[in-house]
């Protein structure tokens, strides 16, 4: 029997309402809401549409999908997603990301059920700011500039280099994801109700620097905002709440004294080229440099206006010296643990793929962010007689042997 639940649940993931699925299948918007509530059952032909427009195979219409299998119902709740955006939250925005996150949620319980880790430091570390938050009479600025110094110690980060920015964070317990969210959303991040934290990287053209930002500025939101209601925040409070895990990006991208020492340097603070070393030791961009310089009080309010005009003079707020160079760090937390419960047997995921989940690669690769040739190589049977399987034989090419 057709299980509506399992199409609501992949309908609203990929943010689309009733109205734009029913054209996308040659139906009316009434036949979706019926399909949804088990009111009738849609034809074997629709069934092909939504097999192709959600990547997932046809049986996983006909049985509980792993959200009703796994998930912790309230698990995820949407009023906590923090963006990193230029809109306040969109609300059917909102709750297809929040749907997302518990298809990514039941993911990592499937991938790690079977391995065993230490207490998080994030979880360590956001404690011991919580503590600090309801005990300091210090200014909300000297609580953020506190946090971010405490953050960065705790996490283990090196003063004069931000190279191991992602694998710091990964390795303190954020699962880290990338998504292609859409132009108006930077990133966002989130606490799950069974403490596991989430930050979702969107716009995947964006360059190494403002990548580093953005991990910041959620890493900011994780400690500042814990359990905040972002959704019910005024366009006022929201750009309150952003201009401080901006503050705390900053100062968690730049500490102060090392900061300091490399300013000494710097002959001509005006001019953002000067700073072009500095960006690259930092991986940070020329206008967090800049910020982060006024900020110190290093430069003086009309010398940081006229470094911020020097930057729209030169087009560098859209593209700047180094944006290509600068490696993009990448996510590698969940690939390495799918790496480790397959090679241990512990996980098999041609079945994870094709039984339990009941779904095609693209799907986790829309779901995840990884590519599907990393899912690809873990599907190669062991009976396969393929030329890699020939190891005792010399293979012949262009008549040499090899």
């Amino acid at each position: 029997m057709f299980i509506g639940e399992n199409l609501t649940n992949l309908r609203i993931m990929h943010g689309y309402s009733r109205k734009q699925l029913s054209d996308m299948i040659g139906v009316t918007e009434q036949a979706v809401w019926q399909y949804e509530n088990n009111y009738t059952s849609p034809k074997m032909q629709v069934i092909n549409e939504l097999k192709h427009i959600f990547n997932v195979k046809n049986k996983y219409f006909y049985t509980n999908d792993i959200l009703m299998k796994k998930m912790n119902p309230g698990n995820v709740n949407m009023m906590n997603i923090a963006y990193r955006s230029k809109v306040v939250n969109v609300v059917s925005k909102t709750q297809a990301e929040a749907k997302h996150i518990e298809y990514l949620d039941t993911f990592v319980d499937y991938i790690t059920a079977k391995v065993r880790y230490p207490t998080m430091k994030i979880i360590q570390l956001r404690d011991e700011v919580i503590k600090y938050l309801n005990t300091s009479d210090d200014s909300r600025l000297v609580q953020i500039e506190k946090i971010a110094e405490l953050a960065r110690k705790k996490l283990g980060f090196r003063n004069d280099t931000n190279e191991d920015l992602m694998f710091l964070v990964e390795k303190s317990g954020v699962f880290v994801f990338e998504k292609a969210i859409g132009d108006e959303i930077d990133a966002y991040s989130l606490w799950t109700n069974n403490e596991r934290p989430y930050i979702i990287l969107g716009n995947l053209k964006r360059s190494a620097v403002r990548r580093n930002f953005d991990i910041a500025h959620e890493l900011g939101h994780l400690l500042l905002h814990y359990r905040l209601e972002f959704t019910s925040l005024d366009r006022k409070e929201h750009k309150i709440i952003e201009n401080e895990a901006n503050i705390f990006a900053g100062i968690f991208l730049l500490p102060e004294e090392e900061f300091k020492n490399d300013m000494k340097d710097l002959l001509h603070i005006t001019n953002p080229d000067a700073y072009i070393d500095l960006k690259k030791k930092w991986s940070t961009s020329l206008q967090v440099l800049g910020f982060r310089a006024a900020k110190l009080g290093i430069i003086e309010p009309k010398n940081h206006r006229n470094f911020y005009a020097a930057l729209h003079r030169k087009d560098y707020l859209k593209k700047e010296p180094l944006d290509e160079i600068i490696p993009l760090q990448k996510p590698m937390k969940v690939k390495s643990i799918i790496d480790l419960v397959s090679k241990k047997g512990l996980i098999d995921i041609r079945h994870m793929i094709e039984n339990d989940w009941k779904v095609d690669l693209s799907f986790f690769h829309r779901m995840t962010g990884i590519d599907p040739n990393f899912f690809s190589k873990y599907l190669i049977s062991k009976q396969d007689f393929g030329l890699e399987n020939v190891t005792d034989l010399p293979i012949r090419i262009s008549g040499k042997d090899k």
